[in-house]
């Protein structure tokens, strides 16, 4: 006589246990038999509307089962589906569920460039997050930046809340770039955790790198490494002077108000004010409010002398007009083209104003990784 079958619980043994809640992503999931061996095992888990199945494997002995990924998902039902043999040959089932840990704070990452955009080739892959990262190093290793032809990329923080990418030199015309964040459920800080889980491209375009010289009060401009034009410029003002180094086009606005106070000029500082609804052909250039910009009320300035207060101005009409010098640049010029300012009496431009992560060198770069 084989004597009473025992209850599917005492045969099949699953962690956490069944009607479990809140729990934690460490929580080992685990599925055990004492002897006999484990004929079956099925896990699904149900997350944000959707519905996944857990990979796992049984051991060599039958006798336990273990998720292939340690970590269990946040905010999910889990449902467990068992078969097991005992050592008698008797087949027994067993069915539990369990829900984890839902937190209270997340972060999200609002990535540049735009998925399926294309780019110039000084475009860098910028993340900002929305809240304080202090495990940097999980969040890094959560961010996969690739490309098509192959390249090396390295990451760089800036701080505790933003995250950049770039190759050493500027990207290869025609490249393919990937970004993928798994960000979900990663602890970005204490009981803080990502959300996003999402994968998008965008596409290296021509090659188009300006020079500005602002001594020289112009720009030359190559496409493809070859002089497509020179063109006639104001800079900044000996007081409001103009950054050097190589900045990078986040975006590019058909007509824009531009208002000194919103960058600090006044009356009160000696600078000049300005209050400007309709500035045409406008491609900011730095977080702090520096743009390449078209100009209809500078007269007989371009080329001649630097009167603005620190932007770059090109020879524009009011309304804007693509016969113009300004509407001429602005219609063959991507985000991500390079503006290299040079011989202007001001400093370098930050690497963390803008995109202006050219600015520093592949060594220094590097070394702003978290993860060593």
């Amino acid at each position: 006589m084989f004597g009473k079958p025992r209850a599917p619980e005492d045969v099949i043994r699953v962690s956490p246990d069944d009607g479990s809640r809140s729990v934690r992503p460490d929580n080992p999931l685990l599925v055990r038999v004492p002897s006999g061996r484990l004929e079956s095992v099925k896990v699904v888990r149900a997350q944000d509307a959707q519905e996944s199945e857990v990979s796992g494997r049984i051991s060599e002995d039958g006798l336990s089962w273990r998720p292939d990924d340690a970590r269990l998902a946040l905010a999910a039902r889990y449902t467990v589906d068992v078969v097991a043999l005992d050592a008698h040959g008797r087949r027994s089932a067993r069915h539990t569920t369990f829900t984890t840990y839902v937190p209270d704070e997340r972060f999200i990452g609002y990535v540049t460039p735009e998925n399926r955009a294309t780019v110039g080739t000084g475009m860098i892959v910028s993340l900002e997050f929305n809240r304080e990262i202090r495990n940097r190093a999980a969040v890094e290793r959560a961010v996969r930046v690739s490309a098509e032809p192959a390249v090396d990329i390295r990451p760089h923080w800036f701080g505790d809340g933003r995250l950049d990418f770039r190759p050493e030199k500027y990207w290869a015309p025609g490249t393919r770039v990937t970004v993928d964040l798994a960000l979900r459920d990663v602890e970005g800080a204490p009981g803080v955790y990502g959300i996003q889980r999402k994968t998008f491209t965008f596409t290296v375009g021509r090659s188009q790198v300006s020079l500005v010289d602002a001594a020289a009060h112009t720009m030359e401009v190559r496409r493809e490494g070859d002089l497509l034009a020179t063109v006639p410029i104001t800079a900044g003002a000996p007081k409001t002077t103009t950054y050097n180094g190589k900045m990078v086009v986040m975006e590019m606005l058909e007509l824009t108000r531009m208002n000194g106070a919103t960058v600090g000029f006044t009356k009160k500082d000696g600078k000049g004010e300005y209050d400007i609804p309709d500035v045409p052909h406008a491609m900011r250039l730095t977080t702090s409010g520096t743009f390449l910009h078209g100009n209809y009320w500078g007269g007989d300035v371009f080329g001649r002398t630097n009167v603005s207060h620190g932007c770059v101005g090109l020879r524009d009409v009011k309304g804007g007009s693509s016969a113009s010098p300004a509407g001429w640049f602005f219609d063959r010029s991507l985000v991500g083209d390079v503006i290299e300012v040079v011989h202007s009496k001001d400093k370098k431009v930050a690497p963390d104003n803008g995109l202006g992560g050219w600015n520093m060198g592949w060594k220094q770069w590097t070394a702003g990784s978290a993860v060593k």
